[in-house]
């Protein structure tokens, strides 16, 4: 089977803007999009992060490099500002090689980002 370039999506909340809950909640939701898609590191050509403006103390890439993804990729940007939006967010989008169709890829969001891309599959 022939091997597709991806693109998978998550999100998390934090409770504090502190670079050890930072650090906890991207390792958490790395893990669970590697292991929900069955992907390595070396599957991942690069993860680009966003974080609202209120996360201000680590960078999210940090997080991702401190679970031994130093060799891939890693990009942060700032999140839009938008009224209503969910405080306190991290957003990824990992470009991944899978041999899985589009519609079988898991987008993973967890804590109080639950619910904000219920349009995707699971």
């Amino acid at each position: 089977m022939s091997l597709s370039v991806r693109a998978v999506r998550g999100a998390i909340t934090v409770d504090d803007d502190t670079p050890a809950a930072i650090t906890e909640r991207v390792v958490s939701l790395l893990t669970h999009i590697l292991q929900r898609n069955e992907l390595t590191e070396d599957d991942i050509i690069s993860i680009l992060f966003t974080a609202t403006e209120d996360i201000v103390s680590a960078f999210p890439a940090a997080a991702a490099r401190s679970m031994g993804l130093g060799a891939v990729p890693l990009i942060c940007a700032r999140e839009l500002a938008i009224v209503g939006s969910v405080p306190h967010c991290i957003r990824v989008m990992m470009h991944v090689t899978t041999d899985r169709p589009r519609d079988e890829i898991h987008h993973v969001y967890l804590e109080g980002a639950q619910g904000l891309r219920d349009d995707l599959p699971d």
